[in-house]
Order: C-alpha cells, then sequence, then structure tokens
C-alpha cells in the first residue's frame, strides 16, 4: 500500500478545501455533496450525534449560519491507497474565545468523487 501518493493527497487536499470554502460560507448543498448520502456515515458534533445522512442533511439545513467562519491551522492528511484517507485539523472561531476546535474526517474515493463517511467535531480549553 502507498500511503500519500501525492497525486491522490491532492485530490483530497482539493476535496478538503472546497470543504472548508462551503463551510465557512454555509454553502449547505456543497456541504451536502461532500459528505456520502448513506445511513451509515456519521458526524459527531460539538452537541450532537447524527447518524446516517439524513440526520447531517437536517442539523446542516436548520444550524444558524452566523458564527461558522474559522481559521484552521495543523492540518494533517494522510492517504492510504489511492481511495481512503484522513484529515485532521485544528480550528478557531472568533465568537469562541478560549476554545479550541478539533475535526477529523475519514474521506473515501467513490466513484461519484470523494465524500466524507464519518466525521468528528469537538472543542477543548486552548492552552
Amino acid at each position: 500500500m502507498v500511503i500519500d501518493d501525492p497525486g491522490v493527497k491532492a485530490e483530497v487536499e482539493a476535496a478538503f478545501a472546497a470543504y472548508e470554502v462551503a463551510l465557512n460560507a454555509n454553502d449547505v448543498p456543497v456541504l451536502e455533496d461532500l459528505f456520502r448520502d448513506d445511513p451509515r456515515t456519521i458526524r459527531y458534533g460539538i452537541g450532537e450525534n447524527l447518524y446516517g445522512m439524513d440526520a447531517i442533511r437536517a442539523f446542516r439545513r436548520a444550524r444558524a449560519p452566523q458564527g461558522l467562519a474559522r481559521t484552521i491551522f495543523e492540518t494533517v492528511i494522510t492517504t492510504y491507497g489511492s481511495d481512503m484517507a484522513t484529515a485532521m485539523t485544528l480550528f478557531r472561531r472568533e465568537g469562541a474565545p478560549g476554545k479550541l476546535g478539533r475535526q477529523s474526517q475519514t474521506w473515501v474515493r467513490f466513484p461519484e468523487g470523494w465524500k466524507v463517511v464519518a466525521a468528528h467535531v469537538s472543542l477543548i480549553a486552548a492552552v
């Protein structure tokens, strides 16, 4: 298995960047498209546990669009073979002083492109 093949990594980095742009703009259709439309897709959020794309879709559509902008740093994207990757990042939001956000995503390549199949977002006290 090839880990971090440059071409595969570039593809996942582009998908991750598209997710970040969509998140900051609250572009719900793009956010929904980047997650695998499947009942097995999971997103653990700061205050919610979402099982299946229907639950993720309902959450995104009901969420207030204010306060979503963030600054990411220490992003680590690792690819495993040509069809699976993880993306980990830290983030800060202006509206959450003293807090450090953490996000992890598992990406899988499907015929329709790279999709998130599992995600976890949490906040901890900044040190």
